[in-house]
């Protein structure tokens, strides 16, 4: 049984907005989101660890993430499953273009697009959905096609922003981004007017204590708000 445990988090990101935008074209957001929560992963390698069949910790060299991209037209569009993998080497940038390359054309996401198409097929079928997510969850060979982590973008950029919790999945740790918004900030000895993105992290209390989850939030903190990395890549 997963015992998830959420962290909240309003994090500055007017400095990451504007680096992604300095570029041309601009870089997509989730893939700096992404980027940065894959090398805080690897800093802390326990928060995307799991246990396999015999309830031995296993954790992957790399951090493959999980995400969702809308794909499709105007008149009908559908959230795809794809796997970023390697995303704590790879520079934003590359990311980047990936996803967008899946967006315009979702058969360059073959994995997530056969993964998508085997739950579709066999949760139609009476009792094997559960049967299926103990599988995902124990067997590192389905975790390699899956990967350990989850980034979701819940799709409330607007002036209000928004905080989402995210229904449990396999991953040990899920990242949701919420919303964006102009709020007051204190910068230096002053009150500005700053980007703050609303992120909510999720992490299985079974597999992950508070102090190595608290250290992976402080990284990924550092990460998003002092995106000089971007560059230096």
């Amino acid at each position: 049984h997963s015992f998830p445990v959420h962290g909240l988090l309003e994090l500055d990101v007017t400095d990451a907005v504007a680096a992604l935008n300095a570029h041309q074209p601009p870089l997509s957001f989730t893939a700096f989101v992404v980027a940065a929560t894959a090398r805080a992963v690897a800093a802390h390698p326990l928060v995307h660890a799991y246990r396999d069949w015999r309830g031995r910790l296993v954790t992957a060299n790399h951090v493959d993430i999980a995400t969702l991209i809308e794909v499709g037209d105007q008149r009908r569009s559908f959230p795809l499953a794809h796997l970023l993998r390697d995303a704590d080497i790879r520079p934003v940038p590359g990311l980047s273009d990936e996803l967008r390359l899946v967006q315009s054309d979702l058969t360059h996401s073959e994995s997530g697009r056969l993964l998508q198409a085997r739950v579709a097929a066999l949760t139609r079928l009476p009792g094997l959905a559960s049967m299926l997510y103990r599988t995902m969850s124990h067997s590192p060979r389905l975790r390699e096609k899956t990967g350990t982590v989850a980034v979701t973008s819940v799709g409330m950029f607007g002036r209000s922003g928004g905080t989402g919790i995210g229904q449990p999945t396999i991953m040990t740790l899920s990242v949701l981004v919420g919303g964006r918004s102009m709020r007051a900030r204190v910068v230096g000895d002053q009150i500005v007017a700053r980007l703050v993105l609303d992120l909510t992290i999720s992490v299985d209390h079974a597999i992950v204590d508070g102090a190595p989850a608290a250290r992976f939030a402080a990284t990924l903190t550092d990460l998003i708000e002092h995106p000089t990395w971007i560059d230096r890549e």
